[in-house]
């Protein structure tokens, strides 16, 4: 299944380019690279062999680019929880 602006929340978000638009953290604010590693709350966001830093998912904005190149804004309480029970979740009109 290809990523979509509609499916990105139920996909794994690792490898895909990202950048925090809005955070209750004005110093994570301008943050940008790859998604290198996903926990329940936190995204590790940089480039190997560069500086990285942990973002938390809640209360941030993020916009992520698809692999076709569509950038797409996903707030970050929509995406809290592990990749693989994101699956399990309901989600209403998103």
């Amino acid at each position: 299944m290809r990523h979509t602006p509609r499916n990105i929340i139920r996909h794994e978000l690792i490898g895909l380019k990202v950048e925090v638009v809005e955070s209750a953290n004005e110093f994570l604010v301008g943050i940008s690279g790859l998604v290198l590693d996903e926990t329940r709350n936190m995204l590790l966001i940089g480039e190997p062999g560069k500086r990285k830093r942990w973002v938390p998912k809640r209360g941030t904005l993020f916009r992520i680019w698809l692999p076709d190149g569509l950038r797409v804004l996903v707030e970050g309480d929509v995406i809290v929880g592990r990749p693989e029970d994101r699956l399990k979740k309901k989600l209403y009109k998103w």
